[in-house]
């Protein structure tokens, strides 16, 4: 009986993916992991199948960008980058056709583009944004990006957190964005100017980014012995974290901020400065106090994430963290289409940079 592709996988202990990839030479894999394989072919006496090789290496001069929300600047301007690398021009003849997978934030869509895009054979998928925290999300989505990768598509993880496929040694090729630390110094940012009573508006509670920033907020509120106060935060916005009054969770769009920013003076007054998901959220959280009667930097101060382009144009201006996601796709691009050699171990972190405006300042006396 013919030896197989998933003969050769169990000799060398690697999923049928990493053989697919070490015979096609087409995506990095370790050394060490290479010879295993090397060494169980000529153990097992595997020959390839020209005809079949030929039809599974063959892929479309399509690439798929997954994005949240194609509506949200943060997304548009990741894809735009993207598409400009990826597009053809004058310098790059040979571009390949980008199509923006809008998933508005559904595992279940998520899932229904990969396959799709399998199907089409896709050259390249890049998934943007956070990922949603679920063992059997991300179990479902490393299953269809193995056979994406088997097929010979390169895939790139653009502000997702790394992760590994079944059988590999390694993590897909991502840019990972420094949401922690971003918000660890916003926060930061915030306790130098002296506010102690920080709310914080933050995004959905499944989100990855939205985890990494809310750990980055409590991390900088740890490091000044201000751990999140007890108690009941009362009913309000879906998925509030009841052990803390002062955050409250919502969407990624002005009107969850707003909302959000009603719910947290509702539980506190005395709030002198809030912290949004993101600029967008922020818009949202102005609007809230304006409406209240609140003035901004004055009596409440009022921080985003992102640093989107309306960012230095509201008024006041808005102090942000800035990712810069032109360079982030553009980079992005580069890889999908094989111009930029993977990152050192795959993973390559983004750094933030912190964007003081006039929308912070110290608490009104008496406000501390």
């Amino acid at each position: 009986m013919a030896v197989t592709l998933a003969d050769v996988a169990a000799r060398a202990g690697v999923s049928s993916a990493t053989v697919s990839r070490v015979l096609n030479g087409n995506y990095p894999v370790a050394g060490s992991t290479r010879e295993r394989v090397q060494r169980a072919v000529a153990e097992l006496d595997y020959v390839v199948n020209g005809q079949a090789r030929a039809l599974a290496a063959a892929t479309s001069d399509l690439v798929g960008v997954l994005v949240n929300d194609v509506a949200d600047p943060f997304f548009g301007i990741i894809a735009s980058a993207l598409q400009a690398e990826v597009g053809v021009s004058a310098a790059e003849p040979g571009g390949k056709l980008t199509v923006v997978c809008n998933t508005g934030g559904s595992p279940e869509a998520e899932l229904t583009y990969l396959t799709l895009l399998e199907r089409q054979r896709a050259a390249g998928v890049v998934l943007t944004g956070g990922a949603v925290d679920s063992s059997a999300h991300t179990d479902s989505v490393s299953a269809r990006l193995a056979r994406l990768a088997a097929s010979g598509t390169r895939i790139v993880l653009c502000g997702r957190p790394p992760l590994t496929l079944p059988g590999e040694t390694g993590p897909l090729t991502t840019l990972a964005f420094d949401n922690f630390g971003g918000a660890r110094r916003l926060t930061e940012h915030l306790l130098s100017l002296g506010h102690r009573r920080i709310g914080y508006v933050t995004g959905p509670a499944e989100r990855s980014t939205t985890g990494d920033r809310l750990a980055g907020h409590r991390a900088a509120l740890a490091a000044h012995g201000l751990a999140p106060r007890r108690g009941t935060a009362g009913t309000g916005t879906a998925g509030d974290a009841a052990d803390d009054p002062l955050t409250v969770h919502g969407g990624y769009d002005r009107n969850a901020g707003y909302d959000a920013t009603l719910e947290l003076l509702r539980r506190d007054t005395d709030v002198t400065a809030i912290v949004a998901a993101n600029d967008t959220v922020a818009l949202g959280v102005c609007a809230a106090l304006r409406d209240r009667g609140l003035r901004i930097p004055t009596d409440v101060s009022v921080a985003g994430f992102d640093d989107l382009p309306f960012s230095a144009d509201a008024s006041p201006a808005l102090t942000t963290v800035r990712i810069p996601l032109q360079e982030a796709g553009a980079r992005a691009g580069r890889l999908v289409m094989g111009r930029l050699a993977p990152p050192p171990g795959g993973v390559t972190t983004i750094a933030t940079e912190l964007m003081v405006r006039g929308s912070t300042a110290p608490p009104a006396a008496g406000r501390v």
